[in-house]
């Protein structure tokens, strides 16, 4: 099991809540979908923020990105059932981009390779 990382700064959570928004907001998801996939108690921006928080403490930042990819591919599966009214594939690149960046500077700000 990863060591306990130490707490996001409140940089670092502003940064993550306006991530969050603006991906809910790309990939036409909203926060009720994200509480369903953290199985969080409630849809408020805290509660999935404090969610996230705890798995980073837990497991630390790559696990935290590798969550949030998680939750896309799950959501993507989800869609891809769904008929497709042209465009989401360039909303899953740009939105999967994004997580990349997220994951790469977490791994720059921490000086992480993993």
């Amino acid at each position: 099991m990863p060591s306990p990382s130490l707490p996001l700064s409140t940089d670092q959570l502003d940064d993550l809540q306006a991530f969050l928004k603006d991906w809910l907001r790309h990939t036409g998801r909203t926060q009720a979908d994200l509480r369903r996939a953290l199985r969080t108690s409630s849809i408020r921006m805290p509660v999935l923020i404090e969610e996230l928080q705890r798995i980073h403490n837990q497991q630390g930042l790559t696990a935290l990105a590798q969550r949030l990819c998680g939750i896309e591919d799950l959501w993507h599966n989800e869609d891809s059932g769904s008929v497709d009214c042209g465009g989401s594939s360039e909303l899953l690149d740009e939105s999967l981009g994004q997580l990349d960046l997220l994951l790469e500077q977490i791994r720059l700000e921490t000086g992480s390779d993993a």
